[in-house]
């Protein structure tokens, strides 16, 4: 079978990881796979802010868990890199333009042999005026809005689970 194929069907969240940090040739092909996800006319709305400084880790942990109602919980699992993706809403596309940049992200860090996870919760962040701080302390643009997190890591072997049988009905064919 494609190898393509066989990494979205072997790709599974993970919510357990080991105290290590992604490797930069690693990192370097996630985000470049990110920037490849097809948007809306072309125009390429999102931006990718790669967060592994522990100072803004922290803070963008503690600000995803206050949306969630606990400041001190630990959302983004002990992953060691935080991806968040932006896009400028000013582009009609720009909710479905980020959330292809997510899906091309976690992809790859399969392909590459990185554990992911999608963690919601970034458009709430950054419309709050703590995440609006870090935006411009980020210097991502202020027509960008949140559309979500891909932590990364290498995963511990409890933070996996198989595969759901898919559902009956998934394809309708007309």
């Amino acid at each position: 079978m494609n190898t393509a194929i066989e990494v979205m069907k072997s790709r599974r969240a993970c919510r357990a990881y080991r105290d290590e940090q992604v490797k930069e040739e690693e990192l370097a092909v996630i985000l470049e796979a990110g920037t490849y996800a097809a948007t809306g006319m072309g125009r390429q709305s999102p931006v990718i802010a790669v967060v592994q400084n522990p100072e803004d880790y922290a803070e963008l942990e503690r600000l995803n868990g206050k949306v969630m109602g606990n400041e001190k919980g630990h959302p983004f699992y002990g992953a060691p890199t935080v991806l968040v993706v932006f896009a400028d809403s000013s582009i009609p596309t720009y909710v479905a333009d980020g959330n292809l940049v997510i899906g091309n992200l976690m992809n790859a860090a399969e392909a590459v042999g990185v554990d992911s996870c999608y963690i919601w919760r970034a458009a709430e962040v950054f419309d709050s005026e703590e995440g609006k701080a870090l935006m411009k302390k980020w210097g991502i643009p202020e027509t960008c809005r949140g559309i979500g997190n891909v932590i990364l890591g290498y995963g511990k072997p409890e933070g996996k689970r198989e595969a759901a049988p898919r559902k009956e009905g998934y394809v309708v064919r007309i």
